[in-house]
């Protein structure tokens, strides 16, 4: 088992893939010259044309193929994480670039300091060319400080205790497999659920600010309502979770954050785009929570996930959601 006095690990590395692109090569390469080299990469890749598959073996990965229809953010992780060999299973996606050779080492490090600790996330950092509005989200999702949060800090977070990314994460193997691995078919917010469990059961969630990556998007208003239609939609499928959620107060910080900051920047001309983006995140969220009372085709047409979004319904019909 793995302790503070008994430090030697395996660390697999899982990366879903899906036309990954010559950065792909960039990224594993940076993880096999970590101070703490990972026992193997597992690239899942959902039938890539661009040659991804190709070039995660030439770089040393073991290459699992799944149909594109057949992805989903919970089982396909899940089918990866069965066949890796590691004591620590490690997930990224395939747009994360680690900072330095320390990544592996920093996020593992807290679940080694006490059994209590079993599921880490890293800093993420804007992308250089990232814009001023993603850089100020990143900045206060990613703070500079590391983290531990547990139970008794729910009253005082919300939601935000179970606040994780599978962008870059480690979680103890046998805590994974006692909390049943990730919710499948799950459309979104599969790390938060899977964080969710293991602070309920009384573990801690660690967030290691010396583990970072570059990731970050630029996504447009339209797609920023997709993404929360989903993120809207997942909620509504864990009503479980409901209890815990102040998704309106988050948002409405960070909206408060970023103003000051275009105020203090002199960059008033993007506070309509900040405008726009949020009135998209609120709708968008709104909208996917009540899914259930939209026309089918609607809902497929709103979603950024249609194929998901499709194997959720037919569970819905059938069989109950793996939770």
């Amino acid at each position: 088992m793995l302790t503070k006095s008994n430090p030697v690990c395996r660390v697999s590395v899982i990366i879903p893939t899906l036309n990954a692109g010559p950065d792909l090569n960039e990224l594993l390469k940076r993880l096999k010259q970590q101070s703490l080299p990972p026992c193997e990469l597992i690239v899942i890749d959902s039938s890539s044309n661009d040659g991804t598959a190709e070039l995660a073996r030439e770089a040393g990965a073991l290459v699992i193929p799944v149909k594109r229809s057949e992805f989903d953010h919970g089982g396909t992780r899940n089918h990866a994480a069965m066949l890796a060999k590691g004591d620590i299973l490690m997930f990224m996606t395939q747009d994360a670039m680690p900072r330095d050779e320390k990544l592996i080492e920093e996020l593992v490090k807290p679940l080694l300091m006490t059994e209590k600790n079993v599921y880490a996330y890293a800093r993420q950092l804007a992308k250089p060319e990232a814009n001023v509005l993603e850089r100020l989200a990143r900045e206060h999702n990613y703070p500079a400080e590391s983290k531990l949060k547990s139970y008794e800090d729910i009253d005082r977070l919300g939601i935000k205790t179970f606040f994780c990314s599978n962008v870059c994460s480690a979680i103890r193997r046998e805590v994974f497999e006692a909390m049943g691995r990730f919710q499948e078919p799950v459309i979104f917010n599969e790390d938060l659920f899977m964080a969710a469990k293991c602070v309920l059961s009384g573990y801690s969630i660690a967030y290691s600010a010396e583990a970072a990556v570059y990731h970050s998007h630029d996504y447009s208003a339209v797609e920023q309502f997709k993404r929360y239609f989903d993120n809207g939609i997942s909620m509504r499928c864990n009503t479980w979770i409901t209890p815990y959620s102040a998704v309106g107060k988050a948002g409405s910080n960070l909206v408060k954050l970023q103003l000051k900051q275009l105020h203090k920047e002199r960059q008033w001309l993007l506070v309509p785009k900040l405008a726009v983006e949020s009135a998209a995140k609120l709708l968008g969220y709104k909208l996917g929570m009540n899914y259930r009372l939209l026309p089918s085709f609607l809902t497929r047409k709103l979603s950024m996930h249609r194929l998901i979004l499709t194997h959720i319904e037919n569970q819905a019909s059938g069989v109950a959601m793996k939770q």
